[in-house]
């Protein structure tokens, strides 16, 4: 087979790969391939092809990552629910393992879930959110 089959099936699988972790992995070097796949129809050298896929590959991501992680990041600013999560509370309202009960938990009252009977008065402790409620386990 000719030497660019072999870049375009790398650049496919590399594609594929980026595709499924949308971390950006291996955009870099899908661009790198593509590059090596334009040289190996000037050269033959599968080195030179290489060294090319490996520099190319490699000044891309230093050169684009940082610009790519600023478009992309994401500010995630802590609500009301996120910061209570490490908080100690006190139980208000019963909760059992098929029942909703509540806690006090920074001067606020919230719904709360537990896999255990926690009763009126237990001091408890805030390990989770599921969606608008609270897990909690007795405190220590």
């Amino acid at each position: 087979m000719e030497a660019w089959i072999y870049w375009l099936i790398i650049m496919l699988i590399l594609s594929f790969v980026e595709i499924i972790t949308i971390n950006l992995v291996t955009i870099w070097f899908v661009a790198s391939a593509g590059i090596a796949l334009l040289v190996s129809l000037v050269t033959d050298s599968y080195y030179i092809q290489f060294l090319v896929f490996g520099i190319c590959g490699l000044l891309i991501m230093v050169l684009t990552r940082p610009l790519l992680k600023k478009l992309i990041k994401k500010d995630k600013t802590k609500t009301n629910l996120d910061r209570v999560i490490g908080m100690t509370g006190i139980c208000t309202e019963e909760i059992s393992k098929n029942k909703v009960g509540e806690v006090k938990v920074d001067g606020k009252r919230w719904s709360a879930i537990s896999p255990v009977k926690i009763k009126v008065g237990d001091e408890v402790l805030i390990t989770d959110i599921d969606g608008v409620k609270l897990k909690v386990k007795k405190g220590e």
